[in-house]
Order: C-alpha cells, then sequence, then structure tokens
C-alpha cells in the first residue's frame, strides 16, 4: 500500500513539530529546521491552494444547480406556453423541435393480448 497524500502530509507536520518543540536548535540531514521548514513550504502551499480550489469548486457547483434551477422553472413556462399557443401546440413541429414528442405521435398506450388457442 502507497504512502497518501494525506498521510505524506501527516507526517511532515509530525516531523516538524517534534523537532521544533524536542531539539530546534539542532542540525538532522545536513539541514536546520528554518532550512527543513522552508523545503516543506511548497508542499504546504500546493496543498492550502488544492482546499482553495475545492471550495471554488463546491461553491461553482452549488451556483451552476441554482442556475439550473431557474432554467429549467422557464422551460417549463417556455414549454406550456407553446403547448397553450394557437399558432402551435403540442403537435407542431416547434414542440417536436425542443424535443418533445409531438401529441400525434404518441402511441396510445392500449394493447392488443393476443389470445392463445386452448391446449388440446
Amino acid at each position: 500500500m502507497g504512502t497518501t497524500p494525506g498521510s505524506k502530509e501527516q507526517k511532515m507536520d509530525t516531523i516538524l513539530n517534534a523537532w521544533e518543540n524536542l531539539a530546534s536548535g539542532k542540525v538532522f540531514g545536513g539541514m536546520t529546521l528554518p532550512q527543513f521548514q522552508a523545503v516543506c513550504a511548497p508542499a504546504k502551499a500546493a496543498r492550502e491552494k488544492i482546499e482553495d480550489l475545492e471550495d471554488q469548486l463546491s461553491a461553482a457547483l452549488v451556483e451552476r444547480d441554482q442556475a439550473d434551477d431557474a432554467v429549467a422553472a422557464k422551460i417549463e413556462l417556455i414549454v406550456n406556453n407553446v403547448r397553450a399557443d394557437p399558432d402551435h401546440g403540442s403537435n407542431s413541429a416547434l414542440y417536436e423541435a425542443m424535443g418533445y414528442t409531438r401529441k400525434s405521435d404518441r402511441k396510445t398506450g392500449l394493447t392488443q393480448k393476443k389470445k392463445t388457442p386452448p391446449a388440446s
């Protein structure tokens, strides 16, 4: 099993915390604590950017859904008006071009049941 970005972040924070609290003046891996903090800075900045972008995406999805709801309400109004329009109606080419099935093209829904001959 590989390491995930979350586990990498947790490891980075654990190392930074321990180093800062227990041995802040020591050099490890040829680096001081501030030097290692500088190495960690781009990873932390990228995580913050991702979090900001995720927040923006969530907000944009809500905006889109609200806009779609407003459009759907207007579409319903328009289609109902086309159906009621004396020059067009639910049997018109306009109604069909809008993606609906013309009244004359609809199936009735009635079916004829086949009679099976009695078994001999």
